[in-house]
């Protein structure tokens, strides 16, 4: 009767250790992260440490360069024609006579019928009047008008024994004083007293004296501003 009670005892003992070796296992969501293998494991990250947005790769684009612009000299009314200057002159109803015409170096342009215009030195406006007069003779009531399409860059020219002799823009007012100072002055053999301007006025050369000495007196004389086309001659 001992020997059975002392098995009894034992198996007892056995059945309390085996049930306290049990592991609870909570369904997903309830109280524990969900548990997997170790190659699909979540990494764990330190506590306190806030994970980092992932970072979004923006594609290039490429802006395609736009050209400099460059400006155009202001055409107003008062505007007078040069040399190379582009103009558009239409006569109405008279498809022949409606051209694209380039003034050129001595101050004219071509037409059907009236020949060579003097167009350097005069307004669109007055260009136009010019050109109506001269159909007359063979156009009843000509209408005309003048367009500006284009304005070369005016310019004029320092020749002769100056230390930068060459072409210079014409951007403002610019007198012959201003002028020689920009083409670096005279050299050793040049004539200061003999100067001379070079000037084309309705398709005619016109020269003018020029002394230096005179540029820089208190008067000026001689002083002039020069226009496009213009050439100061050193010798």
């Amino acid at each position: 009767m001992k020997a059975t009670w002392a098995v009894a005892c034992l198996l007892a003992v056995l059945l309390a250790a085996g049930c306290s070796n049990k592991q609870t296992v909570k369904p997903d969501g309830v109280g524990s992260a969900p548990t997997g293998s170790g190659a699909s494991a979540a990494p764990v990250q330190g506590a306190g440490e806030a994970s980092a947005p992932p970072i979004k790769e923006m594609p290039v684009v490429e802006v395609p360069a736009q050209p400099a612009s460059v400006p155009l000299p202001a055409v107003g009314p008062q505007y007078k024609l040069g040399p190379e200057d582009v103009i558009k002159v239409s006569v109405w109803e008279n498809k022949e006579l409606t051209l694209d015409l380039v003034v050129r170096p001595d101050g004219k342009v071509s037409m059907p019928l009236i020949q060579d215009v003097v167009a350097e030195g005069k307004t669109a406006t007055e260009l136009a009047d010019t050109i109506q007069k001269s159909l007359l003779n063979f156009i009843k009531e000509p209408q005309v008008s003048v367009i500006v399409l284009q304005v070369n860059a005016p310019r004029y020219f320092v020749i002769g024994n100056v230390a930068k002799p060459g072409t210079y823009p014409l951007r403002s007012d610019t007198s012959i004083l201003q002028a020689l100072s920009l083409a670096g002055g005279f050299t050793q053999f040049a004539s200061p007293r003999s100067i001379k301007l070079i000037r084309n006025t309705a398709g005619k050369q016109e020269v003018r004296k020029v002394n230096y000495y005179n540029l820089i007196d208190e008067d000026g004389k001689g002083n002039y501003l020069l226009r496009s086309g213009d050439t100061v001659v050193v010798p």
